[in-house]
């Protein structure tokens, strides 16, 4: 390829947890919207955004996302595929940027409207004294995060409240956000979401929500249903039974014991929870008034949510508890630019020239073999990569004692390639 093909590739930042028959015609839509030839998708590894573990491994997505029609898939550094929407947002919009070959980025919204996530991005990435002076107004008030920051901007922009309640403008404006601030060269492209909503668990539409999938399947595990359902392969591509079976699905009450086990073992090491990302002093105090409650996952969230504190927030500081991702590593990986190397989950032998012209033109290096990261990584990013060594083996050991079946590691485990 040559300088001027990098309006043919176009990229997309999911998590495909899982992958459903909407982001399969999403991929398509992108590569047309852009006139792209190639599709990257920059994905969550074997944890997602909001605070739990995926409930298929990042290998098995990444098939189906090629099988869908995505040319390149690579793993989203774990500090931040787990964190919040705008540390989310700007490590994959940076991991695109430094790839140094995409022309366009891709993204559905509830709104459907480029020039609206625009406006909000803008406001977002100033901070000019009204949004700001609202923003403090609201905190003060004891709203969540997010409520007080689309107060702002509503006060700010005189924004439509639907921009600014629904889950992917939200994300869509932290990609346009990222965009701005890095004064990147790509260019932001919005398709209205098919369908159910992102939070919608009904199989009426063509395009459910992965929501739903996931709800559907959790509840057929509790009933000791074994393998996929049939009205959770309804919503999914009809190729996904191909990449399922078996199907080794797992929830965030899998990971209770370990977690029970981080706090006991932090606390006689006493390590404070307070370095932990996402937990305030007040959460941490929380979280040792229950220490020894040794409930599930699920229910020790139940009982530390409040007013101020939003189920996926104390979801996300639980895990981080468990995974160890301090203040401190965030701070270092922002300092490093969010994604200081591109580690390749997969990707379709027709599109072998988007490798190769990435490394030529990245300003990152390209991992393809475990092994090999040593050489290429050094300080920050070595440490950022040991991390998602550690997140997905331990993801690995809970699915290998949940199903006692043995899983290929970190090392072992190929790069996934469609012919």
């Amino acid at each position: 390829m040559t300088k001027n093909e990098n309006a043919y590739i176009v990229g997309i930042i999911a998590e495909y947890n899982p992958l459903h028959k909407g982001h399969a015609w999403h991929i398509q839509k992108a590569k047309e919207l852009a006139g792209a030839k190639y599709c990257i998708a920059v994905m969550s590894g074997d944890f997602v955004q909001r605070g739990a573990p995926a409930l298929f491994d990042k290998y098995a997505r990444t098939a189906m996302a090629l099988e869908a029609g995505a040319d390149l898939v690579l793993e989203m550094p774990s500090i931040f595929a787990a964190s919040s929407a705008e540390d989310f947002a700007a490590c994959g919009i940076a991991l695109l940027d430094r790839l140094g070959v995409v022309g366009s980025v891709c993204f559905g919204s509830e709104c459907g409207n480029m020039e609206e996530i625009s406006r909000a991005a803008s406001i977002l990435a100033s901070e000019p004294d009204l949004y700001t002076a609202a923003l403090k107004e609201q905190l003060k008030k004891g709203f969540t995060w997010p409520q007080a920051r689309a107060h702002a901007l509503s006060l700010t922009g005189d924004f439509d409240k639907e921009l600014l309640d629904s889950p992917n403008n939200i994300l869509g404006i932290e990609y346009a956000k990222a965009l701005i601030r890095r004064k990147s060269p790509i260019r932001p492209i919005t398709v209205l979401r098919q369908g159910s909503g992102y939070h919608d668990t009904g199989f009426s539409d063509v395009f459910c929500s992965a929501s739903a999938i996931r709800k559907e399947l959790e509840a057929n595990a509790s009933n000791g249903g074994e393998g996929l359902p049939a009205s959770v392969l309804q919503g999914m591509p009809s190729f996904a039974g191909d990449f399922l079976e078996p199907a080794y699905p797992v929830f965030l009450n899998d990971f209770s014991t370990l977690l029970n086990t981080a706090l006991l073992r932090m606390t006689a090491a006493s390590d404070p929870f307070e370095q932990y990302l996402d937990v305030s002093d007040d959460l941490a105090a929380r979280i040792r008034k229950e220490l020894l409650s040794f409930s599930s996952f699920e229910d020790r969230i139940g009982a530390l949510k409040t007013r101020q504190y939003t189920y996926t927030r104390i979801s996300r500081a639980l895990l981080h508890l468990l995974l160890g991702i301090t203040d401190q590593e965030i701070m270092a990986g922002r300092a490093a630019d969010y994604a200081p190397y591109a580690r390749v989950l997969g990707f379709n032998r027709g599109a072998s020239a988007v490798l190769s012209d990435i490394k030529k033109r990245g300003t990152i290096p390209l991992i393809t073999k475990t092994a090999d990261a040593g050489d290429l990584l050094e300080g920050t990013a070595w440490e950022m990569f040991q991390k998602d060594l550690f997140c997905s083996h331990l993801y690995q050991a809970v699915v290998s004692g949940k199903y006692h079946t043995r899983l290929k590691n970190e090392y072992t485990h190929s790069v996934v390639m469609k012919s």
